[in-house]
């Protein structure tokens, strides 16, 4: 007797990944790595799971529309297992390049595995519809149902509507509106992996990658595994993506370092800008004080700091406590803002389906609360970096222009000049007011903010004449 046939192992990583991500909110860029590895995958099998894993995140916004045309019934009224199958088996035969009855046939054993009743033949069914009409016939149907242009691009570019309104805003701010396709488009196109090689242990001319276009530190991996790389497992390059390097340039090359001098990691998990920070801090003989409010994610940076040397502490607490009882203590502070993600969609495809406006209304006090901790652990003349990974108008430029107009003292530095000079002159088309705003599809970065602030008085005497012209308080409008 024949064995029953089974699922290819490619197809079943990736259906564990995306139903983990379903069901118990975890995070595909930390879970598939994991599963890969597991399954024993090929190189050819885990290029193809990553795909399929991600493909399926990225767009699934777009197959429920036409699972639901095809179902003749709502999303939500599928039973959550056969709607990860449905999924996945959409994005082979509307996405990927594989044989139909490949798609179809495998979508059908994971059915079966899945233990719904009868769910083998829906999927059959369904995705059988789905592949008797070609491609740009689906994408018509799903578009003729669609009510205004942000619902459009909504459907076509799988994002969600008020996503698609914030990146608009977002852009016209800077009177690029023009550019919101483009962004979509960079968003559901797979990033190519970051390195950053730390100042001081690794040497980016010995890896032998191409250059990042803007960090002096970064490189790019085109494919293949980041730990085939002996720097990389050594801990001295790490994988971090170019617009997180620049966030934490920000803050440790903008001004010369003194002997001395105190810096603060305020919300530094999971660790990858604190080890940048470190490194830097210990060239100049700086020390970094590096906290948390999570202890897995505390245990994450301390992880990531054992391998720089210098003087470095890792604590674990809430961040707002800061300010409090520290005032004037530290000469730099960076604070990387719990946010919506919104910048990393790319990264984190799935980020987009679970957030909602809601969330950024209730992160808006958070951030305003510990931009005003930060503010009070500042010494006068000290270097604040206030940083996001997100473009949403409400988490960046509304909560420093608020900030500044709470504290008479702080002071908005000319974030992309300075940046500018940090980087060789390498960084452009960035400045947004007096901050920066770093873009997937102008940059090729995560889309992090970053607002160098300051403290009215007692600028040290070494960086009075280099940031002259750099410095002038803003207010709002």
């Amino acid at each position: 007797m024949s064995a029953a046939p089974r699922v290819q192992p490619a197809r079943r990583v990736a259906l564990e990944v995306i139903r983990a991500v379903r069901a118990e909110d975890a995070y595909a860029n930390l879970l598939l790595p994991a599963r890969v590895h597991r399954a024993g995958l090929s190189t050819a099998d885990a290029a193809l799971a990553t795909e399929l894993t991600y493909g399926t995140l990225r767009r699934s916004g777009y197959y429920d529309r036409v699972i639901e045309l095809v179902s003749g019934r709502p999303i939500a009224r599928v039973d959550p297992p056969l709607r990860d199958v449905l999924r996945l088996g959409a994005h082979q035969l509307l996405s990927m390049r594989v044989a139909p009855h490949a798609a179809v046939n495998e979508a059908v054993l994971q059915a079966k595995e899945s233990g719904v009743r009868s769910g083998s033949g829906f999927v059959n069914g369904v995705l059988r519809t789905i592949a008797r009409t070609d491609r740009e016939e689906w994408l018509n149907r799903v578009l003729e149902g669609t009510e205004g242009e942000d619902e459009r691009l909504s459907v076509l570019h799988s994002h969600p509507a008020w996503v698609v309104r914030a990146f608009r805003n977002a852009l016209a701010a800077e009177g690029r509106e023009s550019e919101l396709t483009y962004l979509l488009e960079a968003d559901n196109a797979p990033p190519k992996v970051g390195l950053v090689a730390l100042p001081g242990l690794g040497d980016r001319s010995e890896v032998g990658l191409l250059p990042t276009d803007f960090s002096p530190l970064g490189m790019v991996l085109s494919s293949g595994d980041p730990l085939a790389l002996p720097a990389v497992r050594a801990g001295t390059v790490r994988v971090q993506d170019e617009g997180s390097q620049l966030a934490a340039l920000a803050l440790s090359r903008s001004r010369p370092v003194s002997l001395g001098e105190r810096w603060l990691d305020m919300c530094a998990g999971p660790g990858g800008k604190a080890a940048v920070l470190a490194a830097d801090a210990a060239l100049g003989g700086a020390a970094l004080l590096a906290n948390e409010v999570l202890p897995g994610r505390a245990a994450l940076v301390q992880g990531a700091l054992d391998a720089v040397p210098g003087v470095h502490q890792v604590v674990i607490g809430d961040a707002r406590r800061f300010g409090t009882g520290e005032e004037g203590y530290f000469d730099r502070i960076l604070l990387d803002a719990p946010c919506t993600g919104l910048g990393a969609l790319r990264r984190r495809p799935e980020a987009r389906w679970r957030k909602s406006p809601d969330d950024v209304a209730a992160l808006a006090p958070l951030q305003a609360e510990l931009l005003d901790a930060a503010f009070g652990a500042l010494k006068p003349g000290g270097l604040l970096a206030y940083v996001t990974c997100s473009p949403h108008l409400d988490e960046t430029r509304a909560i420093v222009a608020a900030a500044l107009e709470r504290h008479a003292e702080l002071v908005a530095l000319d974030t992309a000049a300075l940046l500018a000079e940090a980087t060789g002159g390498a960084l452009r088309d960035a400045g947004v007011g007096r901050a920066v705003q770093l873009w997937p599809h102008r940059h090729g970065t995560d889309g992090m903010f970053i607002a160098l602030l300051t403290k009215a008085g007692g600028l040290p005497a070494a960086v009075r004449e280099s940031e002259r012209g750099h410095v002038r308080p803003v207010r709002p409008q």
